[in-house]
């Protein structure tokens, strides 16, 4: 008897005019095996956990099987990439299509590594089974942290190996996301599209997105808004936990406000605002310091890209653009002022809490102190290192509890609990995992830690080997795009 996955694939993407995209199939591969499946996400899809992981189901993952009402297709795009303008698209990925839930929330279903593309400028449109589990460990994570984003519903591998550095196991990885439409999706029709183009494109996405914009009287300014007000809170989030994006290209920007892309990201150890773990990222553009105003730049180039649709007079458009743009600053500070408030347990904001938070991070770049576990033992009142010890810090602790002077510490405490992750993916136990499944084909590592990052504020006495920082933490941590 065939089981019923429970796809139910409806494609508006392909509504658009043929310049966002390419009529594209997944290239076949020699012999796919499930290596890590979302089960919790597959029923959040109201998809059929054993059907999925039947031979038919594998060989949907692997692109050898096109499921009923899928459409594949590769989308196009553009991007400033290190600030360069670039021509883009989908060089290694295949939207099978929109998967819409019995809610009737509306999915992209993509298969990453699926085979090259017209768009795959000289790649082999592969992608290595070390960065899709990657994508996978991390996308998981930030889930489990509050934070938007993509998510991964399977990884396989393909019984073909890739050549990057050297031969490596080949696989494809599953991704989930609201929609892929990008900064660069608009960069691109606004380069290389008409005017009516631009303007499908931008009432597709509103409507998609953001359909409570749809009876504004300019609905293309407050879809402007909107976005940025979606970006700001993103990237304070990422801010808050100590994440580095690593590759924060305007075609890496996602309209609906999710985190997207899990290239070379790496989560902070020692704290430092010039922190940098990407090997491309070479003069520190997208270091953990500067994401915030590279949000704002990317946003510009979205602004720049609507002017047409914003008013019909360039003039007052550009004006209307830039007014929408100087927001953001103050968007995005006050995003991160109230998560940092919640990080210290506050239940009101004052003036003086802002100073009190920079002092404390000047505290703990200068005494290179852990970003997560200095947080964490303030959660815990566990104030047991050197550091806690030193004179500055025990200034900065006698303001921190003057300011917490008449809450009650129960509430604090939950606070504190509910905003300060016990656990991060820590990038030496992120690549302990890699190691075993690439190097031994052990998935358990794997497994053991998705596990644990799934509950992050849980405080569990399991999460406490996940705590510890490596045996040389400021040794320079790199990592790759795996392209």
């Amino acid at each position: 008897m065939q089981l019923n996955p429970g796809w139910n694939f409806q494609n508006s993407y392909i509504k658009l005019p043929p310049i966002f995209y390419t009529w594209q199939e997944p290239t076949p591969v020699a012999s796919p095996k499930l290596v890590i499946f979302n089960e919790p996400l597959a029923e959040e899809l109201n998809l059929d956990n054993e059907a999925l992981q039947t031979e038919e189901g594998i060989a949907t993952f692997a692109g050898n099987h096109i499921p009923e009402g899928a459409e594949p297709i590769a989308q196009a795009y553009a991007g400033h990439q290190f600030g360069y303008f670039t021509m883009l698209g989908d060089g290694r990925a295949i939207l099978l299509g929109e998967h819409v839930t019995s809610e009737n929330q509306r999915f992209d279903i993509q298969l990453k590594g699926s085979g090259r593309t017209p768009y795959s400028r000289g790649g082999d449109g592969r992608a290595a089974l070390g960065p899709m589990l990657r994508e996978y460990i991390i996308s998981e994570a930030m889930h489990a942290l509050g934070i938007p984003t993509t998510r991964s519903l399977a990884v396989v591998t393909t019984g073909e190996t890739v050549m990057r550095e050297q031969y490596l196991p080949g696989a494809i990885l599953t991704r989930v996301a609201s929609s892929h439409i990008r900064v660069g999706t608009f960069e691109f029709a606004k380069m290389f599209g008409s005017k009516e183009d631009l303007q499908a494109l931008c009432d597709y996405t509103i409507k998609r997105h953001y359909p409570h914009l749809l009876k504004e009287a300019n609905p293309y300014l407050s879809f402007l808004k909107a976005v940025i007000e979606k970006q700001a809170a993103l990237i304070a989030k990422w801010q808050l936990v100590g994440f580095v994006h690593g590759v924060m290209n305007t075609d890496n920007m996602a309209i609906s406000g999710e985190t997207i892309d899990y290239g070379p990201c790496a989560f902070m150890d020692i704290y430092h605002p010039e922190t940098v773990f990407s090997s491309i990222d070479t003069y520190g553009r997208y270091a953990y310091g500067n994401q915030p105003k590279i949000g704002g730049w990317n946003l510009a180039r979205l602004a720049e890209a609507l002017i047409p649709l914003l008013d019909e007079d360039k003039e007052r458009a550009v004006g209307l653009a830039k007014e929408a743009i100087a927001t953001y600053p103050d968007l995005y500070v006050s995003h991160y002022l109230d998560g940092m408030r919640k990080k210290l347990g506050f239940v009101s904001a004052k003036e003086e809490d802002e100073e009190l938070i920079q002092h404390l991070l000047e505290l703990m770049e200068t005494y290179e102190q852990d970003y997560t576990n200095t947080f964490r033992a303030l959660t815990l009142q566990k104030l047991e290192e050197p550091f806690f010890k030193t004179a500055e810090f025990q200034q900065w602790h006698q303001r921190y509890q003057a300011r917490l002077k008449g809450q009650n510490p129960a509430d604090t405490e939950k606070i504190m609990k509910q905003h300060n992750p016990s656990v991060i993916p820590r990038n030496h136990r992120v690549e302990e995992a890699l190691e075993a499944a690439v190097e031994r084909g052990d998935l358990s590592v794997v497994k053991k830690l998705v596990s644990i990052l799934s509950d992050p504020y849980a405080y569990s006495a399991e999460q406490e080997e996940y705590c510890t920082l490596p045996v040389h933490p400021n040794e320079p941590y790199i990592t790759y795009c795996g392209t």
